[in-house]
This record gives structure tokens, sequence and C-alpha cells, in this order.
């Protein structure tokens, strides 16, 4: 929460993925210890989200990845080469990623990533230890990364950690793909053509972009000559002071607390340009880190997006028909309002025309900006706090088309979003009492010859509030912290039909989560130390199926936990 605080949570991350998948709770024959606290002893992390589905088919599971991160910080990203398993060669319908994980003793949060052919194909962080340790897992759907699955690729896995006599957690991980074979009632997955990898490439360094304040990710990419469509999946978290970027003040007012506020004011966007062109943008997720704010707030219930990072999709088809020349083309992605670290990374994935061997093109229309209006009022209190309040509206659409072997084809992305924070700062930055919404809804139309008009619509709103208070703060060995966040992330996506058919719904999440923490350390040794959390998630999975899901936690450990596969699915 603080500038120290993210020190405790050092960065963090993680796409239609969740905790667990067993059938029996991840926690099942775990008891506390008498007289435990959840800064010495907790449960194994949880989440309400559904597991990935497996369809009953035959498969393949390959261990692409099992190695102890200990002093890693400085080290080259492992390195693997993945290839298909001879016995589940394909087609599959469906390929899935798990990564699990064991630590204990003590240890920060660590962002980490895995790349396959330089392509993101998975981003996460690690939960913070106990004393006698803990084990968590996380399933990932990584099937639309096929055209790189088919063939012999390199694996790359980047987890930087620290090991020393103070922080001696050593991240034991094991990360396996299972195929899963197509058959009569499970057909193969229709994916993209191609996919570019969104990276950069330095010897030895992380492949993703790691900026400082005010820099952007620049990469050179060449582009198929027959392109037709071109979507952009990317990665973006903060780390340092915009760890928790929407907690942040304006540099005015940080500047009379630096050892507790960060400045920079809240509001984020991710930019993206092509040829220095604006082409898209998506809001980041107010994402909490396993140690962020206070660490015993996620014991045992996982913050929304701790350890399941949704990338953002950015749909770049408009600038398709431009790309197809054969020279390289300049992509930038820009954290705007970055007041420290960000790292970026991602994946471009590309759809061709297989009866022509070059398509053409141009954008007609592009009102989109890349400088946000934003409103920022400070008033100044009488007992000596102050009140921030800071919004922004954003309205676009971007135009284009793609001459193809069946005709023209236009596409118009659009999208609206509205975005408030108010800060109520006191107790010289001690003391902050924040609320943050942020939603919007991105709409894609394709007009192509002798089809109907078809939009695909999605929404989200995320919303987050925070309640925190530093009492005291001398260093890493002694604080003591008190908080209460509710946090949610709202999505629904639509499709529809011509312009005037009926919206049929293809996939909700409704999740959202309240948590109340507090830690205290004297020297090192703690001195008190409780939570209480709920988090309720009603939704679809990715199957489509109706799930709903209700954990309850007090002391670091489940209380009730109901619900499941088989639940309703209620339109947010």
């Amino acid at each position: 929460m603080r500038r120290w605080l993210r020190g405790l949570g050092l960065f963090g991350a993680v796409t239609a993925l969740a905790l667990g998948g067993a059938s029996a709770p991840a926690w099942a024959g775990q008891t506390p210890a008498p007289g435990s606290n959840p800064a010495q002893d907790y449960q194994d992390p949880v989440s309400a989200a559904p597991p990935v589905s497996r369809p009953d088919t035959r498969h393949c599971t390959v261990t692409v990845m099992q190695h102890d991160f200990a002093n890693t910080i400085s080290d080259p990203p492992y390195q693997n080469t993945v290839t298909p398993p001879s016995a589940c060669a394909g087609p599959w319908t469906k390929v899935v990623l798990d990564w699990s994980g064991s630590v204990k003793g003590r240890q920060y949060d660590r962002l980490a990533g895995v790349r396959l052919g330089g392509a993101e194909i998975f981003r996460t962080s690690t939960a913070e230890p106990d004393d006698p340790g803990i084990s968590w897992h996380v399933d990932k759907d990584i099937t639309e990364f096929t055209p790189l699955l088919k063939s012999p690729q390199q694996l790359q896995v980047e987890l930087g950690n620290v090991v020393n006599s103070t922080y001696t957690g050593i991240y034991r991980m094991k990360l396996t793909f299972t195929y899963y074979m197509a058959d009569a009632r499970h057909p193969a997955a229709r994916t993209a053509d191609e996919i570019l990898p969104v990276a950069q490439h330095k010897a030895g360094a992380p492949p993703w972009f790691d900026l400082g304040k005010g820099q952007s990710a620049t990469t050179s990419l060449t582009f198929p000559r027959n392109l037709t469509r071109a979507r952009l999946e990317v990665y973006a978290r903060g780390g340092g002071c915009d760890e928790q970027w929407f907690t942040a003040v304006p540099d005015d007012l940080a500047a009379t607390a630096p050892d507790y506020l960060c400045g920079g004011g809240p509001y984020r966007e991710v930019q993206v340009s092509v040829d220095g062109h604006p082409a898209g943008l998506a809001q980041p997720y107010p994402v909490v880190y396993s140690g962020g704010i206070v660490p015993t707030l996620w014991r045992p219930i996982s913050a929304i997006d701790q350890f399941r990072t949704l990338p953002y999709d950015i749909d770049l088809t408009p600038f398709a028909g431009e790309l197809t020349d054969g020279r390289p083309h300049i992509l930038t992605i820009t954290p705007y309002g970055d007041n420290d670290d960000w790292t970026l990374g991602g994946s471009l994935f590309l759809d061709t025309d297989h009866k022509r061997a070059q398509t053409s093109g141009r954008v007609t229309q592009d009102t989109l900006g890349l400088t946000p209006a934003i409103s920022t009022t400070e008033t100044k209190q009488s007992d000596g706090s102050t009140d921030v309040a800071v919004t922004a509206q954003r309205s676009w659409s971007i135009s284009g088309y793609v001459d193809t072997s069946h005709g023209r084809v236009i596409t118009t992305v659009g999208q609206q979003l509205a975005y408030t924070n108010s800060d109520a700062v006191s107790k010289t930055g001690q003391r902050q009492v924040m609320r943050q919404t942020d939603a919007g809804t991105t709409t894609i139309r394709t007009q192509g010859p002798g089809q109907a008009e078809t939009t695909a619509r999605h929404a989200w709103s995320y919303p987050i509030d925070v309640d925190s208070d530093v009492i005291s703060d001398v260093d890493y060995n002694n604080y003591d912290l008190q908080a209460t966040v509710a946090q949610g992330r709202v999505l629904l996506d639509t499709l529809q039909d011509g312009r005037s058919g009926a919206w049929r719904t293809t996939g909700t999440t409704d999740d959202h989560l309240n948590a109340t923490g507090e830690l205290a350390r004297k020297d090192g040794a703690v001195l008190s130390a409780d939570s209480t959390s709920s988090e309720q998630y009603t939704g679809t999975t990715d199957s489509g199926a109706c799930y709903e899901r209700t954990l309850r936690a007090a002391h670091g450990w489940i209380t009730s936990d109901t619900g499941g596969s088989g639940g309703r699915c209620v339109r947010p």
C-alpha cells in the first residue's frame, strides 16, 4: 500500500485460469496448529474461481519444468525445449498448463512468467509462505497457443528470487502441459494461424519489458502479407510505487509524506500504438499481491487476479490492411500515468487468407487520443486531512478494412469507459480510505460481403475499496498494519448478429471478495496477526457451464465452502 509495503509484496501477477482443479478441497486434511495465526501458520491458498474444465478424451501429461528457484534474482530464465508428445501428437481439443509450487520459511511474493517460442503464455505471482510451508496450484487453458505447441519450442520460465539469512524461502516449482486429443465428440480447437511474440530480446535477461517511469515497450514486427485479423494479448503489471497504483496520490500531496504515500495520481491505462498511431487501450485490473497492503488479508483466500492475472485483449484488425507490405512495423505499448516500474509482454494472434497471397487495406477512422482528460481536485480539511477526487472518461472508435479473397471486410472497434477514485488521506499519510470504480464497454463490429454484420461486446467493472492504517512503521521487522479491502471483477461477453438481432450471452464473471487483516512485528517476531475474508463467485466456466461458489475464512483457515459446478448463471 505504501512504498515500503510494496517491498513486502515486491511484484505480482497472471488468463482463464484458477486455483485448484481437484475434486477434493485444496486444504483437505489441514488443521490449524494450537495458537496459530495467519502470519505463522495458514491453510494453503484457495480461490472461489472455477478450475479449467478437462475433456474426457485420451490425453498425455508432460512435465516441462521441475526446478527450485533459490537465489535466482540475477540468473537468466530457466530454459528447456518443449516437444509435442508422440503418443498425443494432435490434433488437440484442448491443452492445459498446470503450475504447482511449494515454499516455507520467510519470503516475498515474486513475479513469474512462462514463455513458449518467445510468446508469453502465462503470468503469475507466488504466494508468501508461513513457517511450516504452503503449497498452491494454478491451471490455465493454453489451447490458443496451438500454432506454437505443434512443433518443438524453447520454454523460458522467469522467477527472480532472493535467498539470504532473513528471506529463506526457496520456491520449488513444477510445470506440466496436458494435451487432450480431439475425437468425434470433442473436435479439434480452432485457433489463430500464426502467433508473433511481443518481447524484448536481450541475452540472459527476462523476455518481458521491464520499464521505468515514463518508458514504453517498443518492438519491430513483420506481419504475414495475407493478414486478415490481428489480436494483441498483453500482460501489464506495476511494481514499486506502482504495485498498488490505485492508492497513489497527486505529487504535491505525496511529497508531504514520502515514507507513506506514492505520487503520480491513481489513473493508469495501457496504451497501444501501431507505427505511432493510437491503436487501442485497456484498463489495468487493480491487482493486490499476496504480500500487498497487509499480507494476512490474503491468507488463505487469495485476492482476485493475485494468482490468476488475466491478460488484456486489444483488437488491432482495423490496422491489418496496412501491415501486409512485408516491411517491419513498430508496435508500442505504454503504461500511461506510470510513476514507477511496469512489466509488459504478450503475443499477437494472427489470421491469414488461405486463398490469397497478399491482402491490403487501410484505416479509415481513428478518434483515439493518447492523452486522456483527467480531472483531479484536492480539498484540505480542518483536521489536517486531504480529500482527493480523480475522474476520467473515454469514448473512441477505430475503423479499417481489409480486401480479402472473399471481398472487403470492415472492422470497427469502439470503447467507452468511466473512472472515479476518491481518497481520504489523514494521519500524515498513514491512513488512506480509497474507493475506486472503473467500468466500460468495448465493441467490435464486423461487416463482410454476403454475411450479416456481427458485433461482439465486452463489458467490465473493476471496483476496489481500501481502508488502510499504518499504525507504526520503523522498518521491515518492526511495524503495525491494519486494513480492510473490498475487491471485485465483473465481466460480461455478448454477441449480436445483425443490427437488430438479439444479444446472446457467451460468458459471465461476477467475483467479489472482502477481507480484513492485521499484522504487527517487533524485531522480526510476530506480535499479533489475524484476518477474516470471504469470496463469492457466480458465472460461467471456460466451457460455458454455470458455476457458483462461496468461501469464508477466519484466522487463516476456511470456515465455509459452498457451491461449485452446476450453480446458477446470473447476468452481472
